[in-house]
């Protein structure tokens, strides 16, 4: 079955952006751009929500006709433009580029989509993955932690009655300094949590 994978970047101190949405922080290289083309071209669908999907709609159709544009860059145009897609918007009545907009998150639906043959699925947007985390729909979870606190703005995990037990994967530094924490959901730990049982994993 397909995974639901949570790709998000992230400060050290824990938000994903900026009080006014800055993302201007993000230290991201020829290096970084071209490990996302390699991960994102083996998904079989990109999940994301209305605001994700509209600021990504704007720049990416047509950004590799742009000739100040890198290669790395241009790729990611092309990957982009073909992917299938989903937003989820109640708002949104349609949408073009290979993408279908749905108004709501319904976990029936999203076990459906993963039980089709493909790649995993990439899910983007906070507060989408929050919707996704509620509902235990996500499988994995690769962080990109940049090497910079920004104090204030919007953290990319919400609040949660209980812990959820994860199991390291997978780590990667790039030569900017960020690094890649990849984590499955480690259901043996949250059954250890349920029982009150001590964690090994205090770092």
């Amino acid at each position: 079955m397909r995974k639901i994978v949570l790709m998000m970047s992230v400060s050290l101190d824990g938000f994903f952006e900026g009080p006014n949405r800055e993302i201007d922080w993000h230290r991201v290289n020829s290096e970084m751009l071209q490990h996302f083309n390699e991960e994102i071209r083996q998904f079989g669908a990109l999940l994301s929500g209305r605001v994700t999907h509209e600021l990504m709609a704007a720049y990416w159709p047509t950004a590799d006709k742009d000739p100040g544009i890198g290669p790395e860059m241009a790729e990611f145009a092309a990957i982009w433009r073909n992917m299938p897609k989903v937003v989820f918007s109640r708002t949104l009545k349609h949408a073009d580029w290979h993408t279908t907009v749905v108004p709501e998150v319904v976990p029936e639906e999203i076990r459906a989509l993963k039980a089709q043959p493909g790649g995993d699925i990439g899910l983007g947007g906070a507060d989408l993955a929050a919707e996704f985390l509620r509902h235990d729909l996500v499988d994995q979870f690769r962080l990109y932690v940049h090497p910079v606190l920004i104090g204030r703005g919007k953290r990319l995990f919400p609040e949660s009655e209980a812990p959820t037990g994860l199991r390291l994967i997978e780590t990667r530094e790039f030569a900017n300094g960020v690094v890649l924490l990849r984590y499955a959901l480690d259901h043996a730990a949250d059954t250890s949590a349920d029982t009150g049982a001590s964690s090994s994993h205090d770092t």
